[in-house]
């Protein structure tokens, strides 16, 4: 009878770790013989873990069905076969032999791992447990082993790897910002699209609390509620929040956040999944502003607008549409445009509405008269275009156009103008004279009637040329009125016109084109001005001009004078015998352009303007160039020139040669400038004391290494007020020297700043003589050392602590110079080779301390290293003074001066003798085995 119940269980723990799946339990039934046979062997051959037994020789005795079943041998085909030979790889049978041997010698063998071999040539990876079998007398017979079949296991763990792995690429590469964190809301992943974002890379984050360092302060608190949430086990969506960059700005991000479970199905952290709306929310309020606009375009347009939706309902009403009708926006929208507003039109309405709805975009042109509030009506002239929701759909209307009423009381204005420009053309103080298309007369005013002595009705209809021209003049006449019969204007025609008692006045024409109402040509209109009077006085003017043209031509000093375009009209002979320009050659070019020296051309225009605008300018300096290519130095009065109207035609200047004043005075100024230029922009704090020492100068530099302005520091003491107490009298001592006459050298001070700093200066001190040579004060010239002084100070400081840490390093630390030389050889170094730094400093590395046989190799790393490349996990024989080979393993780097060039190398290496010999060793013990 059944008496017992024996279990042989396989571990699946590690697989339901490494993957998550519930393991998939199989109910194997383990028959008892009911006969008194053998328990054990049932037990065995049924398990649902591999068990085998051996002899003491190692040959096979057991070999249960899940043993056969993973190797592909059935138990009658290997029993009594030597175990070891047959189903162990030939690399492995010394290392399972050695185990077995152990087994049979009474030690129990726990999780031994080795490679069967199966039928198919195949390997399974075996767990075992063995132990050995005693009988009777308590000799040992053998040993049973029990196994467990890894090699689904370790496969699974192999793609769980490499899909974790996937996964972390995945994350990492993922164009979207991801981060997650632990329980304690520390950061743990921070994924490339993350570090770009903000800026801060994943090794500067990780471990670092997530809220309080890298969200905007002002979302924390609404993070640290999607944090607990996620920790709660919700998944909270479109969660927007602001991560902090490196650079202090701040990134919009619309984040999931979920949380993130462990093996053991417990919460251990949030992962959240972010998307960078930083410029989604720009371009959505750049849109936002758009939009705005056009809405401010369209109600502020000149032009009227107005919309429909497609049931003729009015959805936009600008404020020109406001405007013409008095209905504001707010009264209007929601109506309808056709029943509530709409007085004719209706018919042109309906054809563009259709037009609409039948998906036409442009809906051409169409009029419609709205009524308006006062009770009148307004004409508007539109042109529409369909309107389309989101979606594409047609939604209705947009038309604008041009409010015609306007235009239509115009056309009624402009027949009440014609009437009023027909009465002021016969009443006009001018002749004005009209013809028709043939030249006969239509229009004559009183004034023509007047100057002429013909009246109106004697000349109507009548030919003009040859009626009232004189002979000698007709064919002129007839060619002027002809042109302007053909569309072309004429302007300021003179021509005798004879009186009717032949009397001769002399008229200035202007003659236009008149045109119909299809802008067809109907005849000419001449206005006329009767200059005769006019020409009697020019006669006499001329002859006051000629005088002034040879008094101006002949005079002593250099005359010019230039129209209000600045073109030369006047250059008389002394201007001609200075310039080396004949009149001839300047009449009609630009003075400025041409004339006058570059940098001085916007002043001399600048005086030029204001002789065109009626101001006279006296003593200005005018520098020319000559045709031979010198500058002369004109000293010039420059005054309006006016016509007889007293209209302003341009501007005469009447000027001296001071050209050899000029240059000695410039001479002399230019040097005084040129110093004064270099001390206030000069680079250096420059500043200067007078015989009082009181300061005279003080230079932009030192205003702003001190705070004080010039105005704030000119006149006070200089020692007194800007240099510290314990520096006073070495200051003044140094100021005294220079006053006296002599050079004292470079001398360090400290200067007071305005906000109670101190500057480190090194001056020097100069004095400074007046034009007799008396000593007048001194001029220090200084330079700003502090941040000199602190950088070397700081620099000092690095190089200590880089000399401290090379020489305490824990690792042997070596350097050498561009020719192969020690410079390097901290105390690790000296350990290892037994040689002190120094007897090594200065010494060939290569020649004195490596191998003849390594030497090659090591000088190439070497000239890699010198070349500017680095050389990582190089192996490097070095043998110590007692003559014992050392193994270090090396990285070489370039060292490079402040200038960036190679000035040697430096390795820092790792003792790997130890670890070489292991390596040795395991290999020499595996080949014996």
């Amino acid at each position: 009878k059944v008496v017992d119940v024996v279990f042989i269980c396989h571990e699946a723990a590690s697989a339901v770790a490494s993957t998550s799946i519930p393991p998939k339990l199989v109910p194997q039934q383990v028959p008892f013989a009911t006969d008194g046979g053998d328990e054990l062997a049932q037990v065995i051959s049924f398990a649902n873990a591999p068990i085998f037994c051996l002899d003491v020789q190692g040959c096979i005795t057991e070999w249960n069905q899940q043993l056969a079943k993973i190797s592909g041998w059935k138990k009658a085909e290997i029993l009594g076969k030597p175990f070891v030979a047959n189903f162990i790889a030939e690399g492995a049978r010394l290392e399972v032999e050695r185990v077995l041997a152990s087994t049979l010698a009474g030690n129990e063998t726990k999780n031994f791992e080795f490679a069967l071999i199966a039928r198919d040539k195949s390997s399974h990876q075996i767990v075992l447990n063995a132990m050995a079998r005693h009988g009777a007398d308590k000799e040992v017979k053998g040993l049973i082993g029990v196994g467990q079949d890894m090699t689904e296991v370790k496969e699974l763990r192999r793609k769980t790897e490499i899909i974790a792995d996937d996964l972390y690429r995945l994350i990492d590469t993922a164009v979207a910002p991801i981060f997650g964190v632990d329980c304690d809301a520390r950061v743990t992943v921070w994924n490339q699209k993350a570090a770009e974002l903000s800026g801060f890379k994943a090794k500067d984050v990780i471990g670092q609390p997530l809220v309080q360092n890298f969200i905007a302060q002002e979302c924390q608190n609404d993070m640290a509620k999607v944090l607990l949430r996620a920790f709660s086990g919700e998944t909270v969506p479109n969660v927007e929040i602001d991560l902090l960059s490196f650079d202090g700005e701040h990134r919009e991000v619309l984040m999931n956040a979920m949380p993130r479970f462990g093996s053991d199905g417990e919460i251990m952290g949030v992962i959240s999944v972010g998307y960078d709306v930083t410029e989604l929310r720009r371009i959505s309020a750049e849109q936002q502003r758009e939009a705005e606009d056009m809405a401010r375009l369209l109600r502020c347009a000149h032009a009227p607008i107005l919309g429909v939706d497609i049931d003729g309902t009015l959805m936009e009403w600008n404020d020109k549409v406001a405007a013409v009708t008095g209905f504001s926006k707010e009264e209007v929208l929601g109506r309808s445009l056709v029943e509530d507003f709409l007085v004719d039109g209706l018919e042109a309405f309906t054809e563009v509405a259709q037009l609409a709805i039948d998906g036409y975009e442009d809906l051409g042109e169409f009029d419609i008269m709205l009524r308006t509030k006062d009770g009148n009506e307004a004409l508007l002239a539109m042109r529409g275009t369909t309107f389309r929701d989101t979606a594409g759909g047609v939604a209705g209307i947009i038309a604008c156009g041009q409010d015609l009423t306007s235009i239509r009381r115009s056309m009624q204005e402009k027949t009440r103008v014609a009437e009023d420009l027909t009465r002021l053309i016969d009443t006009a103080n001018a002749p004005i004279f009209g013809i028709d298309a043939v030249g006969n007369v239509t229009e004559w005013n009183r004034k023509a009637a007047q100057i002429s002595g013909w009246s109106k009705k004697e000349t109507m209809g009548k030919p003009l040329v040859e009626s009232f021209i004189s002979e000698a003049y007709r064919q002129d006449v007839g060619r002027i009125l002809q042109s302007a019969l053909e569309g072309q204007e004429v302007a300021n025609f003179e021509f005798p016109l004879f009186t009717k008692d032949g009397r001769r006045r002399e008229i200035l024409l202007n003659a236009t084109t008149r045109w119909g109402e299809h802008g067809e040509v109907t005849g000419v209109i001449g206005v006329g001005q009767d200059i005769t009077e006019l020409r009697r006085a020019v006669a006499e003017q001329r002859e006051i001009a000629d005088d002034l043209s040879r008094f101006i031509d002949t005079a002593n000093a250099p005359i010019f004078g230039v129209g209000t375009d600045g073109r030369v009209m006047e250059w008389n002979r002394m201007a001609a015998k200075l310039s080396g320009f004949t009149k001839e050659e300047t009449m009609g070019r630009i003075l400025v352009e041409e004339f006058i020296r570059p940098d001085y051309k916007d002043k001399v225009q600048s005086v030029l303007d204001k002789a065109f605008h009626g101001e006279e300018t006296a003593s200005f300096e005018l520098p020319m160039m000559t045709k031979d290519g010198k500058q002369i130095e004109i000293l010039l009065n420059a005054t309006p020139r006016r016509n007889a109207k007293g209209r302003v035609t341009g501007a005469s200047g009447v000027g001296q040669d001071i050209t050899t004043l000029r240059k000695a005075m410039e001479a002399s100024k230019q040097v005084a400038d040129d110093l004064v230029r270099l001390f206030d922009t000069a680079n250096a704090p420059i500043f200067g004391v007078d015989v009082d020492g009181r300061v005279m100068e003080w230079n932009r530099k030192v205003a702003t290494i001190t705070g004080f302005s010039k105005q704030e520091a000119l006149g006070k003491p200089m020692v007194d007020t800007f240099i510290t107490e314990s520096y006073r009298k070495e200051v003044g001592r140094v100021l005294q020297l220079a006053l006296e006459g002599h050079q004292p050298g470079n001398f360090e001070f400290p200067l007071f700043t305005k906000d109670g700093g101190c500057r480190d200066i090194l001056l020097n001190a100069t004095t400074r003589r007046g034009n007799e040579g008396t000593i007048t004060g001194v001029i220090g010239v200084g330079q700003d050392i502090t941040e000199f002084r602190e950088l070397m100070r700081q620099q000092q400081l690095v190089t200590d602590d880089l000399s401290r840490l090379i020489e305490t390093a824990n690792a042997p630390i070596f350097g050498v110079d561009t020719k192969g030389f020690v410079t390097v050889w901290n105390r690790k170094a000296a350990q290892i080779s037994g040689f002190p730094r120094e007897e090594a400093e200065n010494r060939p590395f290569v020649q004195d301390f490596i191998s003849e046989s390594h030497r090659n190799l090591v000088q190439d790393a070497l000239d890699q290293a010198l070349g500017g490349k680095e050389v990582a996990n190089f192996e490097l024989p070095l043998y110590s003074k007692g003559g014992e080979k050392r193994e270090i393993l090396l990285n070489a780097t370039p060292r490079r001066g402040r200038d960036g060039e190679v000035i040697g190398a430096v390795g820092v290496g790792q003792d790997i003798t130890e670890v070489s010999k292991q390596k040795q060793e395991a290999q020499r013990i595996a080949t014996e085995l």
